[in-house]
């Protein structure tokens, strides 16, 4: 089973439990901050992926980890749901599928866009206005600069790309001119 299949099964899952429990909010920021301290820590990646650590090993850090913390109950026993099922090594993807199924539900899509330069504030804003209507959603942007595009930008909705770049119109006419 593909790590995107499980991480939308689970982050699914959790979705709807705290949706209908009304604690979306708490859990997608404890289950951020868990997120990131798995990420900063080449130990705790390192015990919880390790075959030879015993299960019940593992559980005991979960547990001591989860008492120091103190989440609420919703992300613990979500937390030992993925230790349980060996899934805990995957909380980073379950993390960012967990937060755009919430904020599909809630009528908002991410979007990111890469620019060549930083956009002034009436770029953005037109951005963000066409981003909507191409989507009929709320769009939340992530702006990033990356020089190498030379200009025009590249638009990140989900899966999908939309590519205004002045490299990639370059690259397109070189291979048209290439194969005639």
């Amino acid at each position: 089973m593909s790590i995107e299949t499980i991480a939308r099964r689970y982050g699914s899952a959790l979705a709807d439990s705290v949706l209908a429990s009304g604690e979306s909010e708490t859990v997608k920021t404890e289950l951020a901050g868990w997120n990131q301290t798995f990420t900063a820590s080449t130990e705790l990646r390192t015990v919880f992926s390790n075959p030879s650590i015993p299960h019940t090993g593992k559980e005991r850090v979960l547990e001591a980890l989860l008492k120091t913390s103190a989440p609420s109950k919703t992300t613990a026993n979500f937390l030992r749901v993925l230790l349980q099922n060996g899934r805990i090594g995957d909380l980073s993807e379950v993390n960012n599928r967990f937060t755009s199924i919430l904020e599909e539900r809630s009528g908002t899509v991410s979007a990111e866009v890469i620019s060549a330069r930083e956009l002034p504030v009436a770029e953005r804003e037109e951005f963000k206005v066409n981003l909507e209507k191409l989507t009929g959603k709320n769009v939340k942007i992530a702006y990033k600069i990356d020089e190498s595009i030379i200009g025009g930008a590249v638009t990140r909705i989900g899966s999908t790309v939309y590519d205004g770049s002045v490299r990639t119109k370059l690259e397109n006419l070189k291979e048209e001119l290439i194969n005639g």
